[in-house]
């Protein structure tokens, strides 16, 4: 007659150490043969398996790391953020406003780049570092104008 095979937990309430031997033989990472990925260098071949299963690809060092110097982040913002905040950096003087035309400094703001998304609904006269040709376009079909500022790339000197 078949009988339905116990829970290993079930099976082993009441033993001290769970099938593990001394007790010190379960603690710790140092048991485990490391933390995370630990262990997976070159003596390391009988564990690849393991970490190809995982879909940890590739195994080792590849390709270069460009230094962190060289590249320039430039926060971007698009016309829909600008009217959502319009009325809020007038309030703090943050924009200027002559008769219908806002004048935004996107430099001022903390912002580096302009880009298309949303409408326009009022006259701006923006000025920024950089701007998507779509934003351009939009901007002066709606009457607005975007001055582009010259900007000098930044360039770190490797020691």
């Amino acid at each position: 007659m078949t009988v339905n095979k116990r829970r290993k937990s079930r099976r082993m309430k009441g033993s001290r150490t769970h099938g593990w031997g001394h007790s010190k033989k379960h603690r710790g990472k140092g048991n485990k043969g490391g933390a995370g990925f630990a262990g997976k260098g070159k003596r390391g071949a009988a564990r690849k398996t393991k970490y190809l299963a995982l879909g940890i690809q590739p195994i080792g060092k590849h390709g270069m790391m460009r230094k962190p110097a060289h590249v320039l982040e430039l926060q971007t913002i698009d016309f829909k953020t600008i009217e959502e905040n319009l009325n809020k950096w007038l309030a703090n003087s943050l924009i200027a406003k002559e008769g219908t035309v806002y004048k935004i400094d996107l430099n001022k703001l903390g912002y580096g780049k302009l880009l298309s998304q949303g409408a326009i609904t009022k006259k701006l006269a923006i000025t920024c570092d950089k701007a998507s040709g779509k934003a351009i376009a939009k901007l002066q079909e709606a009457g607005g104008s975007c001055e582009i500022l010259a900007k000098v790339e930044q360039v770190a000197v490797s020691k």
